[in-house]
C-alpha cells in the first residue's frame, strides 16, 4: 500500500481502464502512420539514374541534360561528367525527361509545353520515351536528339521568368596605361555589355530580349611648364590635351515568332575630340534574326527615332528626326569570340547630319572566366561644328585589356 501513498500515484492507479486503452491505441495509430508515410515517401523517390559507358563502365546519379551531343551526368563520387553520344553505350532515367526532336520545329511556349515527358533509356544509338498518360513517339536516332532535359528545368523555363538581376551574359573589360617622361600620360578604358534572353535556355524559341552596354575610354597628357633661359627668361606655359569617350545604350526586344522582333532603344554619346557633349536616341522598331547557329547570329534591326545632339558650341545644337539602320554580328568559336555591331544614323530634316558607328571586339578566354580583349570602336560624324583647331568628322578608338565574363546561373 506504500507504493499508492502519494496522492498523484493514487490518481493515476483509479484511472479507467478503458482510458488507458484508448491512448494506448492512438499511439499505435500515431506510429504506424508515420511509418507508412515513411515508407511511401521511400516507394515515391525515383530510382537514381543510371550511364553505361562504352567501355562497360556503370555510373549512378543525375542526368542533368543532354545539348548538342553533349551528355551532362552527376554523380556523387566525380561531380558533374560531360561525354558525348559516342561515349556512351546506355542511358536509363528513373526521373521525368523531354526529348527535343531537331527535325520537329517547336513554335511558342503552347508548343513546348504539349512536348511529351516520361523516363528515357537510350541504347543501340536510339532515344526512346516511355511516357505515363499519353503514346509514347517513336524512338529517335540520337543524333536527332537536340536537347534533353528534365520536366522541373522545362517548367521553369516556360512558366517562371527571372528577376531582375538573374539570367546575365556578357562581360565586363578594364585597362588602363600610365606614362611618366618627358610628359605625363594615362588612360583608362572600359566595357561592360549585358544581355538576358528569356527563355535563358537556347533550346526553346525566345520571348524577350534585354541588352545593356557600356564602352568608354578617358586619357590625358600633360607637357609641364618650362622656362628657355633667354635673355630675358621666355616662359612656356604646361599644355593639356584630353581625350574623353563614352557610348552607352540600352534596347528590348519583344518577339512575336522565332526571328522576327520588336524593338525599343535608346543611346547616349559624349565624344569631346569631335565637340559633341551628348547626344541622345530615343527611338522604336523592327528587327530580324537573319542568322541563328549555335556558333553564330546576325540581326537586321531598323528603327524610327528622336535625336538631341548637343555640342560644346551650342549655336550647332540639333533637334534631329530620323532612323538607324544597324547590323549586329556575333561569332563564337572555341578560343575566340567576336563581335560586331555597325549602325547608320540618317536625319530626314537635316540630311547633312548623320553618322556612322562601327564597333569591332575579340575577347579571348584565359582562365576560367578571366580572358583578354581587343576592340575598336570607329565613329563617323558628319555634322561636327566649325571650331580652331579644325574638328575632325572621324574619330577612332583602340582598347585592350582583361576580360571577366558573365555567366547566367538560372
Amino acid at each position: 500500500m506504500a507504493l499508492f501513498s502519494s496522492p498523484v500515484l493514487r490518481k493515476i492507479s483509479v484511472l479507467p481502464h478503458r482510458y488507458i486503452q484508448t491512448s494506448m491505441a492512438i499511439a499505435m495509430l500515431i506510429a504506424l502512420q508515420t511509418y507508412s508515410l515513411h515508407l511511401a515517401a521511400q516507394a515515391s523517390a525515383a530510382p537514381p539514374d543510371v550511364l553505361v559507358l562504352s567501355n562497360g563502365d556503370t555510373l549512378h546519379g543525375k542526368l542533368v541534360n543532354a545539348i548538342d551531343g553533349k551528355v551532362t551526368f552527376h554523380s556523387e563520387p566525380l561531380g558533374d561528367v560531360t561525354l558525348g553520344w559516342d561515349k556512351i553505350k546506355e542511358l536509363h532515367t528513373g526521373g521525368s525527361f523531354a526529348v527535343f526532336d531537331k527535325n520537329v520545329k517547336i513554335h511558342g511556349k503552347k508548343g513546348a509545353a504539349a512536348l511529351p515527358t516520361g523516363t528515357v533509356d537510350v541504347a543501340n544509338k536510339s532515344v526512346t520515351l516511355h511516357t505515363e498518360n499519353a503514346t509514347a513517339p517513336a524512338p529517335i536516332p540520337i543524333a536527332d536528339a537536340e536537347f534533353i532535359m528534365d520536366k522541373a528545368t522545362l517548367d521553369k523555363q516556360l512558366y517562371h521568368h527571372p528577376g531582375f538581376f538573374e539570367g546575365w551574359n556578357g562581360a565586363a573589360t578594364a585597362g588602363a596605361s600610365v606614362v611618366s617622361a618627358t610628359q605625363n600620360q594615362y588612360a583608362f578604358s572600359g566595357a561592360l555589355d549585358l544581355v538576358r534572353v528569356v527563355p535563358t535556355a537556347s533550346w526553346l524559341s525566345p520571348r524577350n530580349r534585354t541588352s545593356l552596354g557600356f564602352i568608354g575610354s578617358y586619357g590625358k597628357i600633360t607637357e609641364p611648364a618650362y622656362t628657355i633661359p633667354t635673355t630675358p627668361p621666355t616662359f612656356v606655359p604646361a599644355v593639356v590635351t584630353k581625350s574623353a569617350l563614352y557610348h552607352a545604350g540600352a534596347e528590348r526586344d519583344e518577339y512575336f515568332s522565332p526571328r522576327f522582333f520588336a524593338l525599343v532603344q535608346a543611346a547616349f554619346d559624349h565624344n569631346y575630340a569631335q565637340n559633341l557633349d551628348l547626344q541622345q536616341i530615343y527611338g522604336g522598331g523592327l528587327g530580324w534574326t537573319a542568322l541563328k547557329t549555335p556558333q553564330q547570329e546576325m540581326d537586321l534591326k531598323a528603327t524610327i527615332q528622336y535625336e538631341r545632339q548637343q555640342f560644346f558650341y551650342s549655336s550647332a545644337n540639333e533637334n534631329l528626326i530620323g532612323s538607324t539602320i544597324s547590323l549586329s554580328y556575333v561569332l563564337h568559336r572555341k578560343f575566340v569570340t567576336y563581335t560586331q555591331d555597325l549602325a547608320y544614323i540618317p536625319a530626314f530634316n537635316n540630311p547633312h547630319a548623320y553618322s556612322v558607328n562601327e564597333t569591332n571586339t575579340l575577347a579571348f578566354p584565359a582562365y576560367k572566366n578571366f580572358g583578354f580583349s581587343v576592340g575598336t570602336l570607329d565613329s563617323y560624324l558628319n555634322n561636327t561644328p566649325l571650331s580652331e583647331p579644325p574638328t575632325k568628322h572621324n574619330s577612332f578608338q583602340f582598347t585592350m585589356g582583361l576580360t571577366y565574363a558573365i555567366k547566367s546561373k538560372y
